[in-house]
């Protein structure tokens, strides 16, 4: 099959093989390496980049171009920015990537683009395939690597609790007495149409603005960053995979955190609440309220994406396993 431009909006048949594809290997962020995070960032970002796709026997290929000039032509990941998918994915992803490096000799004649493939485990089966396969007739560069931080739920929510330290157990134990005598409740919202979805999102947002994210306009609210969210939540409702919990007080939502489903692994997105209400511990108690949601769905794998800066601390009391990841850059030898 030859190595072809892809439109999602005429190929719905491809969205759901692309997921399959997806969760067939052991991506280290699947979620992000699904359609519904791949182009969403397409729609927001960069909509007029054109998107190059391979597909055989259930494995599938993803990439989109960038021009700089003739003689200055990358092909990455769809979503190229926070590099956490990976754009090879089924056992036969390498095959069908060395066909695509075949293919791009006559596609951009005389120039040969330099490739980016991201969500590369080191070490790991799909690093040692490439190397074997494109090691001698490609120079690899290490472009940039970084962590991902997952917990196991296995064992279900008591299994979840068993893992963590006595004290994060104690402090949730406190922080769910004082909400509970202050009247804080929660409720769950699974967006599976548009128009739930856009309603959803519209919560989400005017919540977002009363944080100190949207205080600080350094949040989901802010101009691309807004529509990324809301391509993605329009995506997640076409398969029902979106979950959203909502923080309420007295009618009004305080807070939300919000993720999405790859089959049973589910992969945290955002979440905020009011600035006011950030003394009550809120932010753990709506993370504990969603892993206990999903240990009740059955799902086997919290992913909370990557390990980086003062602020990313709190998920390691929240997970147990870090998966490094690295992106790499393939240039034709000389």
């Amino acid at each position: 099959m030859p190595f072809r431009t892809f439109s999602p909006h005429s190929c719905p048949n491809i969205l759901e093989a692309w997921t399959k594809a997806a969760l067939s290997t052991n991506q280290v962020d699947p979620f992000c390496s699904t359609s519904a995070w791949q182009l969403a960032f397409h729609d927001a970002f960069s909509p007029n980049r054109r998107l190059l796709f391979k597909e055989s026997s259930g494995s599938v290929i993803a990439f989109a171009e960038k021009i700089f000039s003739p003689e200055r032509i990358f092909i990455t990941p769809i979503e190229p920015s926070w590099l956490f998918g990976c754009p090879l994915m089924g056992k036969e992803s390498i095959d069908l990537f060395i066909e695509a490096l075949a293919a791009f000799t006559k596609i951009y004649a005389p120039t040969y683009p330099t490739i980016m493939v991201s969500g590369i485990r080191p070490g790991g089966i799909l690093s040692k395939r490439l190397l074997n396969a494109a090691g001698k007739s490609f120079d690899i560069y290490l472009n940039s690597s970084g962590i991902q931080c997952t917990a196991s739920l296995a064992g279900g929510i008591d299994g979840y609790l068993s893992r963590r330290s006595a004290n994060h157990r104690s402090k949730l134990r406190k922080a769910f007495k004082r909400a509970k005598n202050c009247g804080l409740s929660f409720e769950r919202s699974v967006p599976r149409s548009a128009e739930e979805a856009d309603a959803t999102y519209t919560r989400m947002l005017t919540l977002e603005l009363t944080s100190w994210k949207g205080i600080g306009k350094c949040g989901m609210a802010e101009p691309i960053v807004k529509d990324f969210y809301a391509f993605m939540m329009q995506r997640l409702a076409f398969w029902g995979a979106g979950r959203v919990l909502f923080a309420r007080h007295e009618g009004k939502d305080v807070g939300f955190i919000f993720g999405g489903l790859a089959g049973k692994i589910y992969r945290g997105q955002q979440f905020s609440y009011a600035d006011d209400w950030k003394s009550f511990s809120i932010g753990n108690l709506m993370q504990f309220e969603q892993i206990t949601w999903l240990c009740e769905e059955g799902v086997k794998r919290y992913d909370m994406g990557p390990l980086n800066g003062p602020r990313m601390d709190y998920k390691t009391h929240w997970t147990e396993k870090e998966i490094p990841h690295q992106t790499w850059l393939f240039k034709k030898s000389a």
